[in-house]
């Protein structure tokens, strides 16, 4: 298991937090997500042998927001 943490531009709020939490822990081989509006990241706890960092951020792209990794 590893923990990544991804900078996440555009979340100000509850619903930016959720949107992007659900998107993460969607994903076969995430196993947590969590957002820190005040930091504007996200810290990811997965597998890498199931899910790319590429695929992370592609979900989080779907959901409106710009990452910065």
């Amino acid at each position: 298991m590893e923990t990544k943490t991804l900078a996440v531009q555009g979340m100000s709020c509850g619903h930016c937090k959720s949107s992007v939490e659900g998107a993460l822990n969607q994903l076969d081989g995430v196993s947590s997500a969590e957002v820190n509006l005040e930091a504007g990241n996200v810290a990811v706890a997965y597998d890498n042998s199931k899910v790319t960092l590429a695929a992370m951020k592609e979900a989080i792209e779907e959901q409106g927001y710009d990452v910065e990794a």
